[in-house]
């Protein structure tokens, strides 16, 4: 089924909504098929396929909005969702900033082409991707020091979607995903250590070889060997490029205007003032092709474009969708993201910070003494003051060279000052979403040994 052909969903489903009484309504509807398969010891393990579709419906009865969803497509279901999802908005007190755009606020874009987020080729048969999880096992049971595979895996996914709304928009597109996966283990016992590694493209022509992707994950798992706790203590720490990006993440989710509204971001109070080294900057960028956080428009209709959210270290503005933008006072960033079942909210797709020039073995050197983080476990960080503490483990630096292996330590500090002091490298994969190189953090908190 092309995204073209969910057209008459959307519309059937706003014809139901004005039907039953609603002000104003939009539709989201989304078909998708998936398929993935594990291997395991050279033979099949697990191989698992679903597709369908999915209705969602949010429906305005003045400024009182409520959201239903269902996998049926009979004009009965149809119908009855709208009829129950006005039913619903009738109950709950008016919210002044829920609303549809204007149509003068809708973009002109309406599909992806421009993205090339779609494979034209032929979905792979189960067959193909068991190949291909074969292979990254069997690469990484040919690297010495490698006990056994834990999780080798192929899968496949191709996405449409179509929105539509009683204001005249009416757009959508497609994608397609191909990734494969390795999680190696070495040692035995108490002695047992894993890593993994792993690819994923929109285009199966883009996508890493499985035997290279097997090779990585065994040299990143036999390189953990004899891993033992770090010294206690106030140390230089490297988010590896691996993990680096949850670093961002948690500015991104400080600067999100949900919280904003609500008063519960650390950085609620710090709008037009430094974030990031005055050399940094963080960058929207929704329309990089071949990307699969990219979207040609929001998910309210807006025309999405690059958007600075940092600017040479200074935060510039929040991630707003219309709701939080009329709440406090602003203009929608265009950064509206929804499922079938809730209404939007704001969400950042694709960033990209600021590479920097070295290297991240010339950035281990500069560190000389410190923490590669390569593998983080459990959160607890507090969104409101923004203190950070989270489990991590790695590599020893000692003299701007590699040691030994780290883990069951705990690194700690506050996001305001961990941010303010990154280095970054300039390592980043360019294919992924979030375009985020290693960082060095001064003055952190260890807990070790």
């Amino acid at each position: 089924m092309t995204d073209t052909a969910l057209s008459p969903f959307a519309e059937a489903l706003l014809d139901a909504a004005r039907a039953a009484g609603a002000d104003a309504a939009d539709a989201l509807v989304v078909d998708g098929t998936s398929m993935s398969i594990g291997v395991l010891n050279g033979a099949l393990e697990q191989a698992e396929r679903s597709e369908g579709i999915e209705l969602g419906l949010r429906v305005l009865v003045g400024q009182r909005q409520a959201c239903v969803s269902a996998s049926d497509t009979e004009r009965a279901t149809i119908d009855e969702m709208a009829e129950r999802a006005v039913a619903m908005a009738r109950l709950p007190p008016e919210d002044p900033n829920a609303g549809l755009a204007e149509p003068d606020q809708l973009s002109d874009v309406r599909d992806g082409a421009a993205l090339d987020m779609n494979d034209p080729g032929q979905d792979p048969d189960p067959a193909a991707l068991e190949r291909m999880a074969l292979e990254a096992e069997a690469a990484a049971m040919g690297v010495a020091g490698i006990s056994q595979v834990s999780n080798a895996g192929a899968g496949f996914s191709r996405r449409r979607i179509h929105l539509a709304a009683t204001n005249g928009f009416a757009g959508g597109y497609a994608r397609s995903d191909y990734g494969v996966h390795c999680v190696a283990i070495t040692g035995e016992g108490t002695g047992m250590e894993r890593d993994y590694f792993g690819d994923g493209r929109n285009h199966l022509s883009d996508l890493m070889s499985p035997s290279e992707i097997g090779r990585i994950a065994a040299e990143r798992t036999v390189a953990r060997a004899g891993a033992k706790k770090p010294p206690t203590g106030a140390f230089p720490v490297i988010y590896d490029e691996r993990i680096s990006s949850t670093l961002i993440g948690h500015l991104l989710a400080a600067t999100n205007g949900t919280s904003i509204a609500r008063g519960s971001s650390w950085a609620r109070d710090l709008l037009g003032e430094a974030v990031l080294p005055t050399h940094l900057s963080l960058i929207e960028e929704p329309h990089r092709p071949r990307t699969s956080a990219s979207r040609p428009f929001d998910a309210e209709g807006l025309p999405t474009a690059d958007r600075a959210i940092v600017r040479d270290g200074v935060l510039t503005g929040w991630t707003l969708d219309l709701s939080t933008a009329r709440q406090l006072g602003l203009t929608s960033t265009a950064s509206a993201a929804r499922g079938t079942g809730s209404p939007p909210s704001p969400s950042v797709g694709n960033a990209r910070l600021t590479a920097g020039d070295l290297d991240r073995d010339a950035l281990i050197a500069q560190m000389g003494t410190g923490l590669l983080i390569t593998s983080m476990i459990g959160s607890s960080i507090n969104a409101t003051t923004g203190d950070y503490s989270r489990g991590a483990s790695g590599f020893w630096v000692e003299n701007g060279e590699i040691a030994y292996p780290v883990n069951e330590c705990t690194v700690a500090g506050n996001l305001r000052d961990m941010l303010l002091s990154i280095v970054p490298a300039n390592d980043a994969r360019p294919h992924l979403s979030r375009v985020v190189p290693s960082l060095l953090v001064e003055g952190m908190t260890i807990a070790g040994a």
